[in-house]
């Protein structure tokens, strides 16, 4: 779209929802265009676990494309029953379902649907039930409205729409156990209509989402006495004389709105300050079991906030809500415009870094997806990959590493294991060594809703990761933390794709670095370099026959070989060194060659070729050879052959790990013993 005319429809769009919007609460400048806005009015029944909601959404066309339909998501007919595309997807259809009862599925049933003009018409008859990724005529996740004449580019429309969603138990961060209500993705949303006139609203195949920014209004009617946490500020609290109480939430430049509610919830409040960052208020909600963990999630949080803001920008607004959710209640671990859950384990203790592992990932998640908000259902390594990098980093350089700890009796016992140190920086990819390696599943580059079974994590979380460590190795954490800082501001409020970000490395670091995303990304092939044979023999005289005027004739008869063969130190010896590429796929990297006299040759390979010799003459033996000293490729799916050093024990790694593993087996041993 053109700038000029993208500036004008944000400022007549904003002007126009502005006018709706409190005046104490309006931001100065919209931080975001403000394309989809939300005033709600919902009523939670808790005794038939039943939500009543009307909402008004006011949606601007910022397109250069007419919009003859507009499309919602529904995400709670996902547990309609057991033939929806979520629960029969590859990544869930082995959960069991045969414990669920009657009253533990879910839905979300629109009653109404009207365009708000004059006079407001009745679009309800119309809608229907699509499903635009598998054909599953049995998907009731995307909700087609066809429009009486199209919203053409800078207009707006209104649409005012009744609903009921039955809340089920819990399903993947949403539901409800006992009196705990955790309520996520749970009204109609209505999807992104992209530059090029189509529409982005995937069926609900997977726990990741897709919106576009705007203003949430929303008033959430509770039983009186229960807590409630939401994104945004609470600015309103109505007393409702029926056993019932009205809190109103209001949040500018999201993309989401989710709350919870309990009648057990402790509120602790506690203020981040950091020098050269905004002061943001924080707000836990507590189970009343993990009141000793308070300070752990305050302190997890404050350190998010200040490394993610010194390095990467601001968090931009003034408040964030952290939930400890109930037990059971598959609500932990889980990002949402200024609120996000944690969770930890009973008798945790710090040494085993939960709930900090997860509380500073899901508060980074607020920069890496709440503030960057990219299509997260086809490009889901653009946040949780991001994100898995960022957590790490910040966890290597302000915590000591977290130690083991085991859960026995079926998790009710934990033992700690202080000698087994764990490794949160993501610098090897040991794990995904082998003919099967979980890297050739598929490609990054395919859309995370279309990854095969046992590809999601491992391309959405672990492979990115491991990918954004190597770039940082071998461009320089200086200038990797000014990519990522560029990144972040340039797409605020945004939705970039991955090649934006290619587009960023490739600027600020003043080199194309395709050649390693067509590998990394595009590409499925691993990364294996290794030390393969080395030898070191005298140097003797040499042999043979030699050219001389025209003839070739015995060395004896033509000339004493004058290369010298001994020195002052003694003899001289000829070193070769081979150095192998068993992966497919190519990396430049550095051999670090140690002789036994304690010199080092820092040799570098641009890694193409199938195999590289280095050969030295000098009066002592190598010592040791190590590829990739400094561990730039941690995409290596194989450390152990990186390495060789002479003389050098060859079960010594065997007894190494033989001997861990007595020590945990005899402390569990011990350990049935005592309650035999």
């Amino acid at each position: 779209m053109n700038a000029r005319f993208r500036r004008l429809l944000l400022g007549l769009g904003t002007m126009g929802i502005c006018l709706a919007m409190p005046r104490a609460s309006m931001a100065a400048v919209p931080l975001s265009q403000r394309i989809a806005n939300y005033q709600m009015d919902v009523r939670l029944d808790v005794a038939q676990k039943t939500i009543y909601g009307r909402e008004v959404l006011t949606w601007i066309n910022t397109t250069m494309h007419p919009a003859r339909e507009l499309r919602f998501h529904l995400y709670y007919n996902a547990w309609m029953n057991d033939r929806s595309s979520w629960l029969s997807s590859s990544r869930y259809f082995a959960r069991a379902l045969e414990s669920l009862e009657e009253g533990d599925w879910g839905y979300c049933k629109v009653q109404s649907i009207q365009l708000l003009r004059e006079p407001p018409l009745d679009l309800t008859a119309g809608m229907a039930y699509i499903q635009p990724d598998d054909g599953n005529p049995h998907d009731r996740t995307v909700l087609r409205v066809p429009l009486p004449q199209p919203v053409f580019p800078g207009d707006t429309v209104r649409i005012a729409i009744e609903w009921v969603s039955k809340v089920p138990r819990p399903f993947a961060r949403t539901g409800v156990v006992g009196d705990y209500y955790f309520i996520a993705q749970w009204f109609p949303k209505i999807g992104v209509f992209q530059e090029d006139g189509t529409w982005n609203c995937h069926q609900f195949i997977q726990t990741e989402f897709f919106a576009d920014y705007g203003v949430y209004d929303v008033r959430l009617t509770l039983p009186t006495g229960w807590v409630v946490g939401a994104t945004g500020r609470e600015i309103e609290t109505t007393e409702n004389g029926d056993g019932t109480t009205t809190h109103r939430f209001y949040q500018e430049d999201v993309h989401d709105f989710v709350w919870t509610t309990s009648p057990h919830f402790l509120v602790y409040t506690d203020r981040f300050e950091e020098p050269g960052l905004p002061p943001v208020d924080l707000r836990l909600l507590l189970q009343p079991y993990n009141r000793g963990k308070k300070e752990r999630y305050f302190e997890a949080t404050k350190l998010a906030l200040r490394y993610y803001g010194g390095w990467f920008g601001a968090y931009p607004y003034d408040h964030l809500t952290i939930v400890d959710p109930a037990y059971q209640s598959r609500s932990g671990g889980m990002e949402y415009p200024t609120l996000f859950t944690g969770g930890s384990r009973w008798l945790s203790t710090s040494r085993t870094r939960q709930p900090e592992s997860v509380t500073i990932h899901e508060a980074g998640h607020q920069f890496w997806y709440g503030v960057v908000g990219n299509n997260e259902f086809e490009h889901a390594w653009i946040d949780e990959g991001f994100n898995t990098y960022s957590q790490s980093r910040v966890m290597s350089v302000a915590l000591p590493p977290p130690i083991l700890q085991r859960w026995y009796l079926e998790g009710f016992i934990p033992v700690l294991f202080p000698d087994v140190v764990l490794n949160e920086r993501f610098d090897g990819a040991d794990i995904y060594d082998g003919f099967r390696s979980p890297l050739k599943r598929d490609p990054m580059a395919r859309p995370s809703y279309r990854y095969g079974p046992g590809s999601y994590r491992v391309n959405s979380y672990n492979k990115p990761a491991l990918m954004l460590r190597t770039l940082e190795n071998y461009l320089g954490w200086d200038t990797f933390r000014k990519i990522l800082a560029t990144f972040y501001q340039r797409w605020q409020f945004n939705h970039p794709r991955p090649r934006d970000f290619f587009q960023v490395v490739n600027e600020i670091s003043e080199r194309n670095m395709d050649w390693f995303f067509e590998q990394a990304y595009y590409g499925s092939n691993v990364f294996d370099y290794a030390v393969g044979r080395v030898l070191s023999m005298p140097f003797e005289p040499t042999k043979g026959l030699l050219q001389n005027n025209g003839d070739f004739v015995p060395i004896s008869q033509v000339a004493r070989d004058t290369t010298p063969r001994d020195t002052a130190v003694g003899k001289l010896y000829r070193n070769l060194v081979y150095v192998r590429r068993w992966g497919e796929a190519t990396f430049p990297v550095e051999v670090r060659v140690t002789f036994a006299g304690g010199d080092t040759v820092l040799e570098r390979w641009d890694g193409r070729d199938r195999w590289v010799r280095f050969e030295y003459i000098r009066p002592e033996k190598v010592e040791s050879v190590e590829v990739d000293p400094r561990r730039v490729l941690v995409l290596d799916v194989n450390r152990t052959n990186n390495s060789w050093k002479r003389n050098a024990p060859a079960r010594l790694a065997g007894w190494k790990w033989a001997s861990k593993w007595m020590i945990w087996f005899q402390h569990k041993l011990e350990l049935m013993a005592f309650f035999h």
